[in-house]
């Protein structure tokens, strides 16, 4: 006669955190002399004491770290000067640039001032993001198009004048989600959008086939981010079934971009990278 044990595993959030994780491993010089533009800079302020650090701010500090001079990009001033003061107070190169990206006029100039001032364009990270968080039966065409104008038609139009300019074997990635690939949100104009971020890549990295520019898709599932903890505060139950016990970092994202950003993905080209611990594949706690 035979006896099926079940054993209980205490879960150790823990085991799954690295220095990398935590933004503090050192530097390895993978992004020497490169010229970089994160779009997205800055960060939201948030209700918390200590707020964690967000994707486009964590991009900007390691690119930086890593040796490129990065050209600080957010409708925030204040926000994207404090990215610039972190970088500058770790001995890294940055300056910072306001451009609202809702308006189609300001992104060609927005570029063209910063490509000026970095000396030419090796990589562009696009990072920006907004959602009115409305359910189908509360939408708006106001704040349809409004999330559609932020998450993807400025994504086009600042991949339109970087591959004008970038010098060729340079990359372009795309902050997505994975709410690109589901509808537990409820949040539909967020969803597509994110969604219609993943297909705009493929085109980029056709359009940039010439030149040897690769353009790839980052797609975060729940971040303990500014913009993540605010989400939660809407949604208490949002993350209860997270990979290992923890959300990902803002840190865990710019790692993603460093790597693709750089020249050790060269072969790596109209790819989504969906950075959620696994969460898509079926890995959740609890299940």
């Amino acid at each position: 006669m035979s006896v099926t044990t079940h054993v209980a595993y205490t879960l150790d959030p823990s085991a799954s955190v690295h220095p990398e994780t935590l933004g503090q491993a050192p530097a390895r010089g993978r992004l020497k002399g490169r010229r970089i533009i994160v779009v997205g800079a800055g960060q939201r302020k948030v209700v918390d004491a200590e707020p964690p650090i967000g994707n486009g701010r964590a991009m900007s500090v390691l690119f930086a770290r890593e040796g490129a001079h990065v050209a600080c990009l957010d409708l925030n001033k204040e926000a994207a000067d404090n990215t610039v003061n972190q970088i500058v107070a770790e001995g890294g190169k940055a300056f910072a640039d306001v451009v609202d990206v809702s308006d189609p006029a300001a992104i060609a100039p927005a570029v063209a001032r910063c490509v000026k001032q970095l000396g030419g364009l090796d990589g562009m990270a696009l990072n920006v993001g907004i959602s009115h968080g409305l359910s189908l039966p509360k939408m708006t065409v106001e704040a349809w198009d409004k999330d559609y104008a932020v998450n993807v038609r400025s994504h086009m139009l600042f991949a339109k004048e970087a591959l004008e300019v970038m010098v060729p074997g340079g990359a372009i990635t795309l902050t997505s989600s994975l709410a690109s690939q589901r509808s537990g949100g409820r949040n539909p104009a967020y969803e597509s959008s994110k969604a219609a971020q993943i297909a705009l890549a493929r085109a980029i990295a056709r359009a940039g086939e010439d030149k040897g520019i690769r353009c790839n898709v980052i797609a975060p599932g729940f971040m303990d981010t500014p913009m993540g903890r605010d989400a939660s505060r809407r949604r208490s139950d949002r993350a209860l079934t997270v990979p290992f016990g923890r959300q990902g970092t803002g840190w865990e994202v710019a790692y993603a971009a460093l790597f693709l950003i750089s020249n050790e993905s060269s072969y790596v080209n109209g790819h989504t990278l969906f950075l959620d611990g696994g969460h898509l594949g079926g890995v959740a706690r609890g299940a």
